[in-house]
């Protein structure tokens, strides 16, 4: 398992690939690789979940194989499946010579030069730069049945194809599973995590963030952008803006070569932090403006 001395270490690792994160969350990335546990992120939508995975895959030249979760994903979709194209084109071709038996016919059909696969199966393959980093991204989109199964094969770290047998891991994959929160994960999978939320950054932290991803933009619009969003998250919307939202506003603004804000930028460019039409027309007129000017005011002393 990959393996780091201190936290500051880890830290440094995942802020080399741009992804800025607390002590805290720093101590449970180092003792999920520590430990080899799959380490499990709740928090809101866009506040980083899944760019830990994509940072930890790249900080430690691991391949990152990716299972979005969806409702209705059941084990064998997860798993595998077989290339049935393929297996009818060899039963047609096996017929037409009629020099192959039953038996034998049957075996070729289900090896894996007709396996198909799929995320999870992948993760358990040996790797020659060590084990991959398994992202189980939106895993509360699943349902009960699939958390059990999942509760198997993360503790066993293996997975069984019945014509095949049972495949298991060499070396444990780097598990992230990551959850918007829109319905609870049982307990059970969660005890064989380590577990963190990640909430919303205070303004220093999204700071920090912002100029590690979009470090061309000044610091006095970096500042007017860190300051509105965190000042919209404090406003009754459907949806409150996420570190995502943050970082495609900023870049939005830059390609429009804005150099500060002012309610008219602000209304022309409210589709790249608003995903929801109601929390377009709340911000729209004068609550803008509204907002615009108590961040100035807050930042004019700074």
């Amino acid at each position: 398992m990959a393996g780091f001395d201190t936290i500051d270490a880890v830290q440094e690792m995942l802020s080399a690939q741009g992804y800025v994160c607390d002590r805290a969350l720093g101590t449970v990335v180092f003792l999920a690789l520590r430990l080899g546990r799959p380490l499990f992120l709740e928090g809101e939508a866009g506040v980083g979940k899944t760019e830990i995975a994509k940072a930890l895959s790249a900080g430690l030249n691991r391949r990152l194989i990716r299972l979005q979760c969806y409702e209705g994903l059941d084990a064998s979709t997860a798993v595998y499946e077989w290339n049935f194209p393929a297996q009818m084109v060899a039963i047609r071709t096996a017929e037409a010579a009629g020099d192959q038996s039953r038996a034998d016919l049957q075996a070729e059909l289900f090896s894996d030069d007709y396996l198909i696969e799929r995320p999870l199966l992948e993760a358990m393959r040996p790797d020659e730069n060590g084990a991959p980093v398994l992202l189980i991204d939106e895993l509360d989109r699943t349902d009960e049945p699939f958390e059990a199964f999942l509760l198997e094969a993360l503790s066993d770290f293996q997975v069984t194809i019945p014509e095949l047998g049972t495949i298991k891991a060499p070396e444990p994959p780097i598990v992230i599973l990551t959850s918007n929160r829109t319905r609870e994960v049982h307990d059970a999978l969660k005890r064989r995590c380590l577990y963190h939320w990640v909430d919303y950054p205070d303004f220093d932290r999204e700071m920090e963030i912002l100029n590690a991803r979009a470090p061309e933009a000044a610091a006095a619009l970096s500042r007017e952008v860190v300051a509105f969003v965190q000042q919209l998250r404090t406003e009754d919307l459907f949806k409150k803006p996420g570190v995502a939202e943050t970082i495609d506003w900023a870049k939005c603004l830059l390609a429009l070569d804005v150099i500060n804000l002012s309610p008219e930028v602000i209304a022309d460019t409210l589709g790249a932090i608003l995903k929801y039409q109601d929390d377009i027309q709340k911000l729209q007129g004068s609550e803008a403006k509204r907002i615009l000017d108590q961040v100035k005011a807050t930042l004019e002393p700074a």
